[in-house]
């Protein structure tokens, strides 16, 4: 597959260093969350499927550096340390159904599908 030409690999970037959230322009990842009145079924099948693991750590984590720990604003996914080894792990509760992971995943590897019974952001600004 091509490989993006917008995103460059970790070696060729710098860390970002974000400020903490303000509470009042930005928020923590709970409360904006919790604001968008997302919900799961606990028992409903993953709607996020990662099609080829090895490649997610060939090229998503070696390569870009684990972009999808980035991308996504719901922190669903992220690289954890595991026997020694670095994996994927996808906290799809946190899913606030924006697809970013659909299309920004640089070997498209990741395939988003509509959750079981149509859940999804219901936002509240109050």
């Amino acid at each position: 597959c091509a490989l993006p030409i917008s995103l460059k690999p970790i070696s060729q970037s710098k860390a970002i260093e974000y400020p903490k959230p303000d509470g009042k322009l930005t928020f923590d990842l709970l409360t904006n969350h919790s604001r968008s009145g997302t919900s799961h079924n606990a028992d409903q099948p993953a709607h996020l499927k990662v099609l080829d693991r090895q490649k997610a750590k060939d090229v998503n984590l070696d390569i870009y550096g684990g972009p999808e720990g980035k991308y996504c604003p719901a922190q669903v996914y992220e690289w954890v340390e595991k026997d020694g080894k670095k994996e994927l792990v996808i906290n799809a509760q946190n899913c606030l159904h924006c697809k970013a992971c659909d299309i920004k995943d640089p070997t498209q590897n990741i395939n988003w599908t509509v959750p079981e019974g149509g859940g999804g952001p219901n936002y509240n600004a109050a």
